[in-house]
């Protein structure tokens, strides 16, 4: 059998999937205390990434655990959407971190 041409919307589910699978991955890895997956988390909420709609309280939420953790980039990232914050969206994303931190130590 050849595949001659494929439905856009036959495709999204897979590309969602996959966007799926990603994140997952990703959350699963920041679970284990990664950086790197913390700051990739924020740059996908930042950036319009995996066909996810842009959240900065999100993304400020993932750059300040991927500082947290030292991730010297994320700090700068953190630093630099929060120009484009109101003071209470930090806040929520400030509380979101906290909160991510309790429930990681909860499950250690």
């Amino acid at each position: 059998m050849r595949l001659t041409s494929v439905e856009i919307e036959t495709a999204t589910p897979a590309t969602n999937q996959i966007a799926d699978l990603t994140i997952a991955r990703l959350i699963a890895a920041a679970a284990d205390g990664d950086a790197q997956a913390c700051y990739e988390l924020g740059v996908i909420w930042s950036t319009v990434g995996h066909g996810l709609d842009c959240d900065l309280i999100e993304a400020h939420q993932w750059f300040n655990l991927a500082a947290a953790g030292g991730h010297q980039e994320a700090a700068w990232c953190r630093a630099d959407i929060s120009d484009e914050m109101t003071a209470s969206e930090i806040a929520e994303a400030q509380r979101r971190a906290r909160q991510w931190m309790i429930e990681q130590r909860k499950s250690a």
